[in-house]
C-alpha cells in the first residue's frame, strides 16, 4: 500500500484528488495540508511515501516546500500539481528533484496512472509540459549537430525508447508501442541515460527536440 498526502490550499481541490485517488486499492490518502508549512508537519508525523504538491500556495509555496524535504535523508517523492504550466516552474520543480509534474485538470485515469508510476520510482511529466518544456530549453540549448552526435551512441532501438521518452510516454505506454515489456523499456532507458550521461528524462528529451528528431 503506498501512503499519499496531498497539499493544496483548496479545499474543493483536495476533496476532487480524494474522490479520485481514496478508491483505489493500492493508494491510501493518510493526510492532507493546505499550505507549505502544515504539509511539514503533516509529512513529519505520517511518513507518506509521495506527497501531492500544489505550487502556489499562502504562507509556504510548494517549490520551497519541496525543496526542504528534498534536502532530508529518504525523503517522500514529490508530484507537483498545478493549473500552471510556465516553464520556469517545471525547470525549477524539476531542477529540485520533483518526480513528476502534472497539470490539474489530468484527466482522473491519467493521473491515477501518474501516481502509480512515480510510486514506483518513474518521473511523471505530462505531456503539455513535456512540450512547453522542450521549447523553451531548445532556445539556449546545444546545437543540432552536437545533440546529433550524442545520440549517434544509442542504437536505433535506443534512440526509438529515447524518442517515445520525449513525447512524454510512461514507461507502460513504450512498451505498448514499440511491442517491449516494460522491463526492457526500463533497461534501454537505463542504457540511455548511461551513455548520454544523464538521469533526467527531461534531459533526453532536450536532445531528442534539438536533434530534430521529433
Amino acid at each position: 500500500m503506498n501512503r499519499l498526502v496531498i497539499v493544496d490550499d483548496d479545499p474543493m481541490v483536495r476533496t476532487g484528488l480524494r474522490l479520485i485517488l481514496g478508491g483505489e486499492p493500492d493508494l491510501e490518502i493518510v493526510g492532507e495540508a493546505g499550505d507549505g508549512r502544515e504539509a511539514m508537519r503533516v509529512i513529519d508525523e505520517l511518513g507518506p511515501d509521495v506527497v501531492l504538491m500544489d505550487i502556489r500556495m499562502p504562507v509556504q509555496d510548494g517549490l520551497t516546500t519541496t525543496e526542504h524535504l528534498l534536502t532530508r535523508p529518504a525523503p517522500p517523492r514529490i508530484l507537483v500539481l498545478t493549473t500552471f504550466d510556465a516553464d520556469d516552474m517545471v525547470l525549477r520543480a524539476l531542477r529540485l528533484g520533483a518526480a513528476g509534474f502534472l497539470l490539474k485538470d489530468t484527466p482522473p485515469a491519467k493521473m491515477i496512472e501518474a501516481v502509480r508510476n512515480v510510486t514506483r520510482g518513474e518521473p511523471v511529466l505530462s505531456p503539455s509540459v513535456t512540450r512547453r518544456l522542450i521549447a523553451a530549453a531548445t532556445r539556449h540549448d546545444l546545437p543540432r549537430t552536437h545533440a546529433q552526435r550524442e545520440l549517434a551512441r544509442l542504437t536505433d532501438r535506443e534512440r526509438e525508447v529515447a524518442v517515445e521518452v520525449a513525447r512524454g510516454a510512461s514507461n507502460a505506454e513504450i512498451a505498448q508501442r514499440l511491442y517491449m515489456s516494460v522491463a526492457t523499456v526500463k533497461a534501454n532507458i537505463t542504457r540511455i541515460f548511461t551513455k548520454l550521461e544523464t538521469d533526467n528524462r527531461v534531459h533526453v528529451a532536450m536532445k531528442i527536440r534539438d536533434a530534430g528528431l521529433l
